[in-house]
């Protein structure tokens, strides 16, 4: 299982050589990265991940990615920063630019999932997302730090305005399915499924 709270960088890489690139991700999306390697064969990359609970507290983004940026600059040829904008309101991508760094494209991970362009059409306001992640780690992540553990009358204040909850699937398990399913009654929404793969995570990598 791969930690979702503290830094991990991924094993065997051995000491890190030119001609490679340092991918520097939220934890969140390091199954999905390794997936992508293992599959296309993307063995000059490497992979390091800050903390996903940094959703929670997206202020301390992009603070940490100009820290991982500056440790392993001169150790590699290129890093690649596998965040969206995030919750940052637009810091992240003025410190990459700063910084001379790309970063994936897309407010947030749920828009390079289904595709900026597709989501950006669908202009859905009401509807609640929860990646293959964000499902396993459903309690850890929504229900406990929105304190509904402990207060689940809260959950209407919350969520009144919300219709469905979408859950983009990256991958077919129909345990998540039926996790996410739980996850959508447990919130009072309606459930729709989308098998959305990687998105446009696949193709902003294989440009590296």
């Amino acid at each position: 299982m791969i930690p979702s709270d503290e830094t991990l960088t991924e094993s065997g890489i051995g000491p890190a050589r030119k001609g490679r690139i340092l991918l520097i991700a939220c934890g969140a999306l390091a199954r999905e990265i390794l997936d992508l390697k293992a599959a296309n064969g993307w063995d000059h990359l490497d992979l390091t991940c800050l903390p996903a609970k940094y959703h929670l507290w997206p202020e301390k983004i992009t603070e940490a990615v100009t820290e991982a940026v500056a440790k392993h600059r001169d150790a590699y040829d290129g890093i690649f920063v596998v965040y969206a904008d995030c919750g940052t309101g637009g810091g992240l991508m003025a410190r990459c630019e700063e910084l001379g760094v790309e970063m994936i494209e897309g407010p947030h991970c749920y828009s390079f999932f289904e595709g900026n362009d597709a989501f950006a059409a669908r202009e859905e306001y009401t509807a609640f997302y929860l990646t293959d992640f964000l499902v396993r780690q459903f309690d850890a992540f929504v229900w406990k730090p929105m304190g509904l553990d402990r207060h689940p009358e809260l959950r209407d204040m919350y969520f009144g305005n919300y219709e469905k909850l979408v859950y983009q699937a990256q991958t077919e398990d129909p345990a998540l399915d039926a996790k996410a399913r739980d996850c959508a009654a447990r919130l009072g929404l309606t459930y729709e499924r989308r098998f959305t793969g990687y998105g446009d995570l696949g193709p902003a990598l294989s440009r590296l």
